[in-house]
């Protein structure tokens, strides 16, 4: 519409107001039942007043429209928005202009429990970066992309995209916002574990490979000849070869197990067969080691987790009673319910041995990987000084705790508590 029809659309409202006006006035005029003076008085009232009301008709028509409360921004989302970011499997989230949620699917949900429909997004996602990523996708009306993480319960990583949407073709600006998420902590603990198994590996191996590449020179040059020497370096290098191929399982293993460390196990494993078949399968090294290795359970406690852990969990408590408590020549393993009177129900699984003991300043440090109360004795065991770092790691995976008591002379104790389900529930 052209300005010109604009104006006489607004005039046309008084126009036929003032015409009738005139021509009673005139009238008057001219029948001489109205002066001239007050014919132009009266005339110049009623057009003024058809101004004024033509006026506030063309204010009411330009006012804007009253902002929709954020209930009912919620209620009047179309089903296809619905149905999209409900088929969706990524955690995914619509925003509104201001920030607040419109739609969200289920494993939205999963991820951040506390997100409500209608609510600001950052009552539930306390994250500045996030929030500004949002704020740049409605003034730039550009896709932004940022990475955050998470420390509780574990340490887990994400990718957030924020896509600008118009839902009309004529929207000179989005009116909403779709958070997509993708949980990230795969990738990065792979390349944690790359960049650590190179560190650790390089390390660690430098030791066993000298040892090895020096024996070697010997058996070629002054020792070719001499077979004494060489049945004795052969059974050092064999030794160091079980060394380097023990330390690189392990750090395996713990790669592994870093890998999943964000996802809880599910399945319902009993814990007694596992304990008696460790110490079952420790009997030879016991028996080599003048030791006793004694399994008292009370009950049939039922976790959710992975076996293969478990078993390689009790295998370095037990392995490590047997090699280091020997002086007192019997290992107890106890397992019992532990005092839930709060929480989740426990069991709790002892090992105690009765050897020389840790001094107090060695307890804090002994879950940390390579660290060895004496180094000496723990390569003299075969120890890589990662078993205790290896059951920290399932622990944490598993939702347990390790708690550590020792007086020297007296013997240690590992003690493990993991939270127990029923069977029936488990199942």
């Amino acid at each position: 519409m052209s300005l010109d029809e604009g104006r006489a659309g607004h005039l046309s409202g008084p126009l036929p107001v003032i015409v009738a006006a005139g021509i009673v006035f005139a009238g008057l005029f001219a029948l001489g039942s109205l002066a001239g003076g007050y014919a132009l008085i009266g005339f110049a009232i009623v057009l003024a007043a058809a101004f004024v009301a033509a006026f506030v008709a063309r204010r009411a028509g330009n006012e804007p429209a009253r902002s929709v409360p954020p209930l009912a921004v919620s209620e009047r989302t179309n089903d296809q928005l619905r149905t999209i970011v409900g088929g969706l499997p990524d955690p995914v989230i619509a925003l509104d202009s201001h920030s607040r949620v419109l739609v969200l699917n289920e494993p939205a949900r999963t991820l951040a429990p506390a997100l409500r429909q209608g609510e600001p997004v950052s009552l539930a996602l306390r994250m500045p970066d996030l929030k500004e990523a949002v704020d740049r996708a409605f003034a730039r009306a550009e896709a932004q992309r940022i990475e955050y993480s998470e420390r509780v319960p574990t340490d887990r990583w994400f990718e957030a995209v924020v896509m600008p949407v118009r839902r009309t073709p004529d929207a000179t600006h989005p009116d909403l916002v779709l958070l997509t998420f993708r949980d990230v902590t795969t990738l990065r603990r792979v390349d944690e574990m790359r960049a650590d198994f190179i560190a650790n590996a390089s390390h660690e191996l430098r030791t066993p490979l000298s040892a090895l590449s020096g024996f070697i020179d010997t058996l070629q040059g002054p020792a070719r000849d001499d077979a004494k020497a060489r049945e004795r370096f052969l059974d050092i290098m064999q030794q160091q070869a079980s060394r380097m191929a023990r330390l690189i399982d392990d750090l395996l293993s713990l790669s592994r197990i870093e890998l999943n460390a964000h996802r809880r196990p599910d399945k319902p494993v009993d814990l007694v067969p596992i304990v008696r078949q460790v110490a079952d399968g420790l009997q030879t090294l016991a028996h080599d080691r003048g030791v006793t290795v004694n399994v008292e359970a009370a009950g049939a406690p039922t976790v959710l987790g992975d076996r293969d852990e478990l078993v390689s969990l009790f295998e370095n408590l037990v392995e490590n009673a047997i090699k280091y408590g020997a002086a007192g020549e019997r290992v107890d393993i106890k397992l019992a319910p532990a005092n839930a009177d709060e929480g989740e129900p426990e069991v709790q699984v002892s090992v105690r041995d009765y050897g020389p003991g840790i001094a107090p300043q060695h307890l804090p440090r002994l879950t940390e990987r390579y660290y060895r109360v004496d180094v000496r004795e723990s390569r003299d065991q075969g120890g890589t000084g990662l078993g205790l770092a290896l059951v920290k790691h399932i622990l944490n995976r598993h939702r347990g705790r390790l708690s550590i008591e020792s007086t020297p002379g007296a013997g240690a104790t590992f003690t493990v508590n993991l939270p127990t389900v029923e069977p029936a529930v488990a199942q």
